[in-house]
Formats: structure tokens, C-alpha cells, sequence
């Protein structure tokens, strides 16, 4: 299913990376959510494809599906 994504505790502290470099999930998600496009990753980084940023996101959705949220009251 993500078979570009993978994750090394040797690498970056084990975050799940694009196979092959040391571009994280985290790192894409960072560049989407500060106005950065798809074509704009790629031009910045010719070694990654389409594919690699795409697989990111699912990743990041999929996490988030999983996601435990835990929430504490707030002490007044």
C-alpha cells in the first residue's frame, strides 16, 4: 500500500521517510501546509516523484485514521 514510504530507527529517529532519502512524512506535510504544491516539491526536489508526495499524504491520512486523541479537562 505504501510502498514508497518506509521507516529505519537509524534514520531521522525511525519517523517514516520517503524510501531511499531522508525527506520525512513530517517534512512534506510541512512544505503542503506552508503553501507549497505538489509541482513546487518536485521542482525543489527533482530526485522525488509525484508518487513519493502522494504516498506521503496517504500515509499522513491513514495515520491520522489511527489516531488515539486523548483529551484531559482543563483544571479551572
Amino acid at each position: 500500500m505504501f510502498d514508497r514510504i518506509t521507516s529505519d530507527p537509524a534514520i531521522l529517529g525511525g519517523k517514516p521517510i520517503i524510501r531511499g532519502t531522508r525527506i520525512s512524512v513530517e517534512l512534506i506535510l510541512e512544505w503542503i501546509a506552508s503553501g507549497a504544491s505538489r509541482d513546487d516539491i518536485l521542482r525543489r526536489h527533482p530526485h522525488l516523484a509525484a508518487a513519493d508526495v502522494e504516498q506521503a499524504l496517504g500515509y499522513a491520512a491513514a495515520a491520522m485514521r489511527n489516531e488515539v486523541l486523548l483529551t484531559t479537562p482543563v483544571a479551572e
